[in-house]
């Protein structure tokens, strides 16, 4: 509880000084936002998901998820629009995992919260046995769709065993081209040591993927984003993606991680039997952090949980608030908090 307060604090602090800093400059928010077991309420005969039911385990009816979406806009409104009055639109590209399809991301963007932004998505159906998956929700004021497609990730030696494709979106961001990768990498089911080698599976194939467009068409600024189930420090992130902490060690073709300091402080995006994890992360390659340049460059990256959003009572007294506590509906938002990314670029 203690990290997640120091943690609120600093971005109140941040958002009275960082407007003063940026004023000759265009800010840009990038955000991620695991939002737990974003079901409809139709059970899908080709997945599992009938605990997502009214007459499931979660009795999971219409009221409760139309509740789930309030809160879900609500915070999504929010990100990144108390650092900067320029953010008044909030993220100009959101990337969400555990949704179930495009009908929750069409229910999500009408959502009066956000409606006026007036959000489009890309979203791909993956073979993820739950039937969750990743998706970009994006502000066409900002963002142009190019290309874009879900990238399969198939473990070996299974016919039939695959999890959350990546999704890849390449556009123009203000003007500029972009590639943006969503993850939601294979859990920690069984424990972690005996399922890292499906995260490292996945890191590899995103990896390939980056590297490839980066051979056909130079290095590009590309933003890897999502939930990792993997903290900054493991090796997936750090031997596999091969993202660097220090700016100053990210070669030309290299990532950066602007997280792992902030994990090695105690800070993280879930908790569970009272330690901290940040899965949810947001990496960018060598192209962006040049602070000279005229496009866009990295500037700060931050958690998001507000007061609102954070247990003050019970097991989880200090957690996100989640959804449910086992079977019982608890009324919450997600059991990740978002994280987000500032972008600046000078005015001319």
């Amino acid at each position: 509880m203690k990290n997640v307060l120091l943690t609120v604090l600093l971005a109140l602090f941040i958002s009275g000084t960082f407007a003063q800093k940026t004023n000759n400059y265009k800010l840009i928010v990038v955000a991620f936002y695991n939002l737990e077991n974003y079901y409809d309420t139709i059970h899908n005969p080709a997945v599992k998901d009938e605990d997502f039911t009214p007459n499931g385990a979660m009795h999971y009816t219409s009221k409760i998820y139309w509740d789930k979406t309030e809160h879900l806009a609500k915070v999504i409104s929010l990100i990144g629009t108390d650092i900067h009055p320029g953010t008044v639109d909030g993220p100009a590209l959101l990337g969400v995992a555990e949704i179930e399809n495009d009908t929750v991301l069409n229910d999500l963007t009408h959502n009066h919260f956000i409606s006026a932004r007036k959000y489009q998505f890309v979203h791909y159906d993956s073979k993820d046995a739950r039937g969750i998956d990743v998706a970009l929700i994006y502000n066409p004021k900002y963002f142009v769709v190019e290309q874009s497609r879900a990238i399969a990730v198939k473990f070996p030696g299974s016919k039939k065993f695959f999890t959350r494709d990546i999704l890849w979106v390449k556009g123009k961001l203000d003007g500029e081209t972009v590639s943006v990768y969503v993850n939601h990498w294979p859990s920690r089911l069984g424990g972690e040591e005996k399922s890292a080698p499906f995260r490292k599976l996945a890191a590899s194939i995103c990896k390939r993927h980056i590297d490839s467009i980066a051979f056909a068409d130079g290095v590009q600024k590309v933003i890897i984003m999502g939930d990792f189930n993997d903290d900054p420090i493991s090796s997936s992130i750090i031997d596999i993606l091969g993202a660097k902490e220090k700016k100053e060690t990210v070669k030309k073709n290299g990532i950066y991680n602007p997280w792992i300091e902030l994990f090695k402080k105690g800070n993280g995006t879930l908790a569970f039997e009272d330690t901290w994890s940040l899965f949810d992360q947001i990496m960018l390659t060598a192209p962006w952090l040049n602070q000279q340049q005229s496009g866009y460059f990295y500037k700060q990256q931050l958690i998001f949980n507000r007061e609102f959003m954070i247990e003050h009572i019970g097991p989880y007294k200090g957690y996100p608030m989640r959804t449910y506590d086992g079977n019982n509906y608890r009324g919450g938002f997600s059991d990740h908090f978002p994280t987000y990314v500032v972008l600046l670029k000078k005015l001319l």
